[in-house]
């Protein structure tokens, strides 16, 4: 049985969600803070505001699909609203 993360990263640079997927959270968030994700490493600072665990492969890989979906991205913003604007909100008092 396998360990599979999807999560998101918020840039508090450019204000845009990252969504990935990986089988190790912890080493993947420090790729990213080093600059070693070429999708993100002009994007830094980042934030993660968002991930979640799945024992199967499949099923994470749907996942991320769907929330890279116009309408996924759309029902995650919408259920992390309070968390996009207190991160914005932090950006802009810092």
């Amino acid at each position: 049985m396998g360990k599979y993360y999807v999560y998101t990263l918020l840039s508090l640079k450019d204000e845009r969600f990252y969504i990935g997927l990986t089988t190790n959270l912890k080493n993947r968030l420090q790729q990213h803070a080093r600059g070693e994700v070429k999708s993100t490493k002009d994007r830094r600072p980042l934030k993660l505001i968002h991930y979640e665990y799945f024992i199967n492969e499949d099923d994470a890989k749907a996942r991320e699909v769907f929330l890279k979906s116009g309408f996924g991205r759309n029902q995650l913003k919408q259920a992390l609203k309070r968390t996009f604007v207190l991160s914005t909100m932090i950006l802009w008092s810092s």
